[in-house]
């Protein structure tokens, strides 16, 4: 209630006329540990010194450049005579308005069930999509490339043998690009998976600019994917920090890609109008 002489604009403080202010859209949000909105974070990283104090300290002097603080250092293992691995645990500043965060784009084509690529590609092709993959280079991780390709799949779904109208070729590890190249060219490869496991030293981004690299050269007149050579498929844990475009490839999946999602693209990308 104003009181004598106060007209209610001025005891609430607003300006008769003026524009309104605009809503606080912002949704600001910082990491949850213990309790919500603490701030606490966990990390892990390995520093190329032995275990014990002085290893401890140095761990907690990179965690304070880091921007953690307080910090400690919860554990510490020796991994090997002259490397320590660490897990610290501490609180940071930071705020992150998570409503200025736009959305990733959508998958670009539709995830289709395994009798509706079975029927494009009959439809298109008369004939069956043929799949080479391979690990290439050191890698001798096929838990990838057999989760893609293998009947038993991943995430409950089938691996790309399951479907009748594809043909898979499985070269397994530590595949030479050479021998990748000429196995496509011999098999005439409508698509090849490359699966990189192995990261140190960013070999997988060494190795699948190789295995691009090669493939073009092999198919100097090719017009694009499935016009003249192979679809160039690469997957991994550790491609997030690339595109395509930056490694020769056609399509990058990353980790937690199941078969029906690389089944789906093989039908967007080399039977057009066939996903629709």
């Amino acid at each position: 209630m104003s009181g004598p002489g106060t007209s209610g604009a001025a005891a609430t403080g607003t300006v008769p006329g003026a524009p309104a202010q605009p809503a606080d859209t912002r949704q600001v949000i910082r990491p949850y540990g213990d309790t919500t909105g603490d701030g606490m974070v966990q990390m892990s990283f390995t520093l190329p010194v032995p275990a014990g104090p002085r290893a401890d300290a140095a761990a907690l002097q990179l965690a304070g450049k880091m921007g953690l603080d307080p910090a400690s250092v919860v554990h510490s293992k020796p991994m090997g005579p002259d490397f320590t691995f660490f897990i610290v645990y501490g609180k940071v500043g930071h705020l992150i308005d998570y409503a200025s965060i736009p959305a990733p784009e959508g998958r670009a084509y539709p995830l289709l069930s395994a009798q509706e690529v079975n029927r494009a590609i009959r439809r298109a092709l008369n004939r069956r999509l043929v799949v080479v993959g391979a690990c290439i280079g050191t890698d001798a991780h096929t838990v990838g490339i057999d989760a893609i390709l293998n009947v038993k799949g991943f995430a409950g779904e089938k691996g790309l043998e399951y479907y009748r109208e594809i043909h898979v070729v499985n070269m397994g590890a530590q595949v030479t690009v050479e021998e990748l190249v000429e196995r496509a060219k011999a098999e005439d490869a409508d698509a090849v998976l490359v699966s990189q496991v192995v990261t140190q030293r960013n070999a997988h981004l060494h190795n699948t600019k190789q295995m691009a690299a090669a493939f073009h050269a092999e198919y100097p007149t090719a017009v694009a994917a499935g016009i003249g050579r192979p679809l160039l498929i690469a997957g991994g844990p550790r491609f997030d920090t690339v595109t395509p475009e930056d490694l020769g490839v056609d399509r990058i999946f990353g980790k937690g890609t199941t078969p029906a999602e690389v089944a789906g693209y093989l039908v967007h990308a080399l039977l057009p109008g066939e996903d629709a």
